[in-house]
């Protein structure tokens, strides 16, 4: 499975529409792709990825949901099943509504490659560097930057799913 960059992805206008005008109050995943969109780009991933082989799917679409379904508490299943039916989520992915998704243990083989070597630390420092310039989590304030928590949920989802 190789990796084919889809970086700067919008949300389709009919997706964005509709999403808007179902969940007047928004939701999560709504909020998530509405005040960090950009935490991660493809780009990021690109050494996790041989350069041969068949398009895989986008790592940033997914650690994205492996966000989600950490927030919201799902098992892979349900997240694969909410990335195919919500579409909250369909909006916090930039898909098109008509979107099939992903077969769930997608999401288990994507945390066995985030598990490898340091790629847990290195995303994470990304992502709170990103955050840091959205705004969103200041200086002079105690934020984890190491991933001891982050790794120790990625094994409780896949244990669990």
């Amino acid at each position: 499975m190789s990796l084919r960059p889809r970086s700067g992805e919008q949300v389709p206008p009919l997706t964005a529409q509709v999403a808007r005008a179902s969940n007047l109050g928004g939701t999560t995943a709504i909020w998530v792709r509405d005040r960090l969109d950009g935490l991660w780009c493809d780009e990021d991933f690109a050494d996790w990825y041989p350069r041969d082989g068949r398009p895989g799917l986008s790592p940033a679409q997914l650690a994205t949901v492996c966000v989600l379904q950490f927030l919201l508490g799902l098992s892979d299943r349900q997240a694969a099943e909410a990335v195919r039916c919500r579409i909250d989520f369909k909006y916090a992915m930039a898909m098109e509504l008509d979107d099939p998704g992903f077969h769930h243990s997608v999401l288990a083989d994507f945390r066995d490659r985030l598990a490898e070597g340091d790629r847990a630390d290195r995303l994470l420092d990304l992502a709170l560097a990103r955050l840091k310039e959205a705004g969103l989590v200041h200086e002079r304030t105690t934020q984890r930057t190491d991933s001891t928590h982050l790794l120790a949920a990625v094994r409780d989802l896949t244990a669990w799913n």
